[in-house]
This record gives C-alpha cells, sequence and structure tokens, in this order.
C-alpha cells in the first residue's frame, strides 16, 4: 500500500540489521551446544568475549556492571542477545547492558526487561543510561537486579 505522504520508511538501520544478525546467530549456536551446563558455560564465555570487544569506555562499564549482576543475582544466567551482554531467569532476559558503540549512542545503557518486574506504579524505568560505574552506581544496579531477580 503505497503512502501519498513525503515520508519514507527506509526499514532498519544498518545497527538494527547486524543487531539482529547476530541474535540470529546466538540462536543457532545455543541451538548446537549438548548440555545444559555447556551451554550456560559457552554463553558466560561469549559474554565475556563480546564485553572484551567492546571500546575501553563500554568495556570498563561493562565489566563492571557483569560483575555486580553475577555476583547480586547468581540465578540470572549470562547471555548474548542481539550481540549484548544479557542476563536471564529461567531463559527469559530480564537485564541487558548495551554498549553506546552498538547503536552509536551518546551514553551505554543499562535495560530491563518485562521479566524484571519493576512496577511502580503507573509508569516506571526501564533503561537506565551510564555515563560511568561509580560505587553509587553500582549499588544502584545491585539494587535494582536483586528487585528484578528477586
Amino acid at each position: 500500500m503505497a503512502s501519498s505522504d513525503n515520508s519514507a520508511y527506509e526499514g532498519f538501520s544498518a545497527e538494527e540489521r547486524a543487531a539482529m544478525k547476530e541474535h540470529a546467530q546466538e540462536m543457532k549456536k545455543a541451538a548446537r551446544r549438548t548440555s545444559k551446563a555447556d551451554k550456560a558455560a559457552e554463553a558466560a564465555r561469549d559474554v565475556l568475549a563480546k564485553i572484551a570487544e567492546m571500546p575501553e569506555s563500554d568495556r570498563v562499564m561493562a565489566e563492571r556492571v557483569h560483575a555486580v549482576v553475577t555476583s547480586t543475582a547468581p540465578a540470572l544466567a549470562p547471555k548474548l542477545w542481539y550481540g549484548m551482554p544479557a542476563y536471564a531467569l529461567d531463559g527469559k532476559v530480564v537485564c541487558f547492558f548495551q554498549s553506546a558503540e552498538k547503536f552509536k549512542a551518546r551514553y551505554a545503557t543499562l535495560g530491563f526487561n518485562d521479566p524484571a518486574q519493576l512496577d511502580d506504579g503507573p509508569m516506571w524505568a526501564t533503561a537506565f543510561a551510564l555515563a560511568e560505574v561509580t560505587p553509587e552506581v553500582e549499588e544502584r544496579i545491585a539494587a535494582l537486579v536483586k528487585r528484578a531477580a528477586g
């Protein structure tokens, strides 16, 4: 159906298409793994490898986020999700770290999906901009993750 206005939908951005391709590769790779323990170990290694590939400013923050999430909520399993480090409970992504470089954004993001249930009245945040991970930010991340995994 053709539109009569001058705005043209150009589809997904190159970054979005790349993220979708990464997600398809992640799904194929996960399907090839054998035991549940092998899948978990490989997924954790994949997350650490993805973090290691990030530019220094994002990598430093992602390493701190990873340390906080895995120590605060060991029930959350590290895995890649659309090429981003993510942490899942029962296979469902609860939270994720998105580097600023991934979508050429001004800041990195710590995001939470529906399973996190961070509901707080009729409106609440599901993503947080990260410019730096200070001890105070680590405390806030730990509190959010603990609540989300709870």
